[in-house]
């Protein structure tokens, strides 16, 4: 079951996100989230665990506890809305033609 985490350190690892929710189950992956162009944390992310118990464990004990001295936001990870396409370069809009 995949989980929401938000509210994260902008320098917290990878490894301490696992060690935190691996006290309440397995934990499958870590993934948090970074800016695509400066490679800097996003402050969220993802966490995979073992099963529902264990990730339904997990948010009970890990939702508003203090990490890196944030409080956690933990929940149920929802899927990724479609978006509107943004505009883009091209189109034919625009310059000479000649």
């Amino acid at each position: 079951m995949k989980l929401y985490v938000g509210n994260l350190s902008f320098s917290i690892t990878e490894s301490e996100v696992k060690d935190a929710f691996s006290r309440f189950g397995t934990v499958d992956t870590v993934n948090l989230i970074t800016d695509r162009e400066t490679g800097r944390a996003k402050g969220f992310g993802f966490v995979e665990m073992g099963n529902a118990d264990e990730a339904q464990a997990a948010i009970e004990g890990l939702n508003g506890t203090s990490l890196g001295n944030r409080a956690l936001v933990v929940n149920e990870a929802r899927p990724k809305e479609d978006r509107p396409a943004r505009g883009g370069f091209g189109g034919g809009r625009g310059g000479r033609r000649w």
